[in-house]
């Protein structure tokens, strides 16, 4: 586990200013206006419980971590990172479903792009993924015998198994409807593209919809489908349906790189809020034209400096003459 562990470190502490950063600017930020905003919002929310679940994982896999945190992490952070995990599929469909939404302006469109739609719809799914996922916190372990690694899934009696096999299925269903809307959303955006060609100013629009709907898309890929088609066969392996123990750890590996892949989408966030986000980026580049402003105005400040000194010490000078 030691290459993932440093990996995850990276994209812990290269992530992390970025958020923070988001988090401000968010505060700083106007309230929302717009449905696309509340789904940056939520998706900024799981952001943060990702980043902090992930340090114990990290301990975890890398054997540093005492019994009782190894338990915790199974029990706790780990079902935290799913919830987030999901969360963050999601939002990420719901923003690029607003973002082709916003280039039809049609009445229906505007009506699924209202703030209190995009609100309820976001709290669906935090009651939705809570709902799936709490059970796996609550339901009991057994004892093990402790051990310098744990395999969360050998803390887990037969009910909280098959419970964790349930969640894991039900999860999948909902990344294969976002996927299909995802597809949908991407498809029907470069239909418009290719039929405003004809037209200079519909041209203009449908190109920068297409572009944002196509940025949020690949990284929505990147991060996501890799993780599932390993993660079926991974879940069969872990209720012993598939028993040959080189296949299990083929498997492992498996889940282990690409679940790497999903948490990589805490470096490209930050990059989403700023493209898709106009106060946001108001306001980060506000705050970057007035740290640019006063390391112009330091040489200055210095050289009217060193000329009130050059004149005090001159001054002397004169009188004695």
């Amino acid at each position: 586990m030691t290459p993932f562990t440093v990996l995850y470190i990276l994209i812990f502490i290269v992530s992390l200013p970025g958020n923070l950063l988001s988090v401000w600017a968010f505060i700083r930020s106007p309230r929302a206006k717009q449905s696309s905003s509340v789904y940056l919002v939520n998706l900024l929310v799981a952001d943060l419980l990702l980043l902090i679940a992930l340090p114990f994982k990290i301990l975890k896999d890398l054997g540093a971590a005492p019994w009782s945190l190894m338990v915790f992490h199974c029990q706790a952070s780990a079902v935290t990172i799913y919830i987030s995990l999901y969360a963050s599929i999601a939002f990420l469909a719901f923003i690029i479903i607003d973002r082709y939404l916003q280039d039809c302006q049609t009445l229906r469109s505007l009506r699924l792009q209202e703030v209190g739609f995009a609100r309820l719809l976001s709290l669906v799914v935090w009651l939705l993924l809570l709902l799936l996922m709490v059970p796996n916190m609550a339901l009991p372990i057994q004892q093990v015998q402790e051990q310098q690694y744990l395999s969360c899934s050998s803390l887990k009696k037969d009910l909280s198994l098959q419970w964790h096999t349930l969640s894991i299925f039900l999860c999948t269903a909902l990344f294969l409807n976002a996927s299909a809307a995802v597809v949908i959303s991407s498809g029907l955006a470069l239909r418009r593209l290719l039929g405003s060609r004809s037209d200079p100013k519909l041209w203009v629009n449908a190109r920068r919809a297409t572009g944002s709907v196509a940025a949020v898309a690949l990284a929505y890929i990147l991060c996501f489908v890799p993780y599932h088609i390993v993660r079926m066969p991974y879940t069969l392996a872990q209720n012993k349906v598939i028993t040959d123990c080189q296949t299990k750890r083929q498997l492992f590996l498996g889940k282990e790189s690409t679940l790497l892949l999903t948490v990589l989408h805490l470096c490209f966030d930050p990059l989403l809020f700023f493209y898709l986000y106009k106060p946001f980026r108001q306001t980060v580049s506000n705050v970057l034209s007035c740290i640019t402003n006063q390391a112009a105005a330091d040489p200055e400040e210095e050289q009217a400096a060193e000329e009130v000194m050059q004149t005090m010490t001159a001054a002397p000078q004169e009188d004695g003459v």
